[in-house]
């Protein structure tokens, strides 16, 4: 029985509501924190399955396949294993690069705008990898966790002087609170439970240029709960930022979707050389390339050392309790059940 409770989880650098500044305060701190110079030192928070020593934190994955660029209409099973997004649409603006710090390292990863089912409009919800969001290893959630949507249609030059934010198209939107399921966050590594489970949702309030909600600026994409079927047509998006990709590039690969033996089956599988830094970037079934909207399906996880695949965790009912938890939270936390 999965429990929607949330189970307070706080680290010393991230305070309840009551104990935290204003919200608008905070959100102009974290984005005074990310300067360029920061952003320049993120580093992709990125595993891959090593033979021998498990999975390992792996900043400069091995050369990404090649792929055909383009992509063609509804059903087309054109393998793309990493090329340009060309095509514009809802995808370019709901897909996102994300910042955070763990520790005294920064990193950068993706993320894709969730619908919320939210009426009042007074926050937005993203989907992400947990490990974009919670240090399995030290039990913390991530500190200073910020959202720049559609960062491929103005990336920011990475000078020393200005700020970062109002450099790129929209602006950013920074963290409100951050939920991840237990599964991840007591899984004592990134393992086999830990990719079962690597997904999570960050709730954001006003931000952006005007401070204005993140979903009323760039929209969102529906997301769903139920298993996707072997061989179905499945499209990933995200920001890679190792070997030939720089992270300014919104990169995608499409092609008919697996499932990863050596994890029992509990996530897919799909050709992908997409490298770090597109790890949380969103799956796509019955994605249409004209309007560039689809269903949520998974999250770019992980992969393994010498093969160019993409591996996402399957959502599932244990994944819309972490969804439902999310849109309720005031305070970080994680998911029992």
């Amino acid at each position: 029985m999965v429990l929607t409770a949330l189970l307070a989880l706080m680290t010393s650098g991230l305070a309840t509501a009551a104990q935290s500044p204003s919200a608008a305060s905070e959100h102009q701190r974290i984005v005074d924190f990310w300067t360029h110079e920061r952003v320049a030192k993120a580093v992709p928070r990125h595993f891959v399955l090593d033979p021998g020593r498990g999975f390992v934190p792996d900043a400069k994955p091995d050369k990404p396949g090649g792929g055909k660029p383009g992509g063609g209409g509804d059903g087309d099973t054109t393998l793309v294993t990493g090329a340009s997004w060309t095509s514009g649409g809802t995808v370019l603006k709901t897909t996102g690069k994300v910042l955070f710090q763990m520790g005294g390292s920064y990193y950068v990863c993706s993320a894709s705008v969730v619908e919320d089912g939210n009426s009042t409009n007074d926050y937005s919800l993203i989907l992400t990898a947990a490990h974009c969001a919670y240090d399995e290893t030290n039990n913390k959630f991530a500190t200073n966790w910020m959202f720049i949507p559609d960062y491929d249609s103005k990336p920011a030059a990475l000078t020393t002087n200005g700020s970062f934010c109002a450099d790129t198209l929209y602006g950013c939107w920074t963290a409100h609170t951050l939920t991840a399921h237990d599964g991840y966050a007591s899984a004592g590594g990134f393992n086999d439970e830990a990719v079962a489970h690597d997904f999570a949702f960050v709730k954001v309030l006003a931000g952006g240029r005007n401070g204005t909600q993140l979903d009323a600026t760039v929209g969102t994409q529906a997301i769903a709960f139920g298993e996707v079927g072997s061989s179905n047509l499945v499209y990933a998006f995200g920001y890679p930022a190792a070997q030939k990709y720089k992270g300014n590039d919104l990169v995608y690969c499409a092609g008919p979707v697996g499932t990863d033996p050596n994890a029992g089956g509990t996530t897919y599988r799909i050709a992908c050389g997409m490298t770090g830094g597109s790890s949380g970037g969103p799956w796509f079934s019955s994605f249409t390339t004209e309007g560039g909207t689809g269903v949520l399906t998974s999250v770019n996880s992980y992969g393994y050392r010498g093969d160019s695949s993409m591996y996402g965790p399957k959502f599932n009912t244990t994944t819309q309790a972490v969804y439902d938890a999310a849109r309720a939270s005031s305070v970080n936390g994680v998911v029992e059940s």
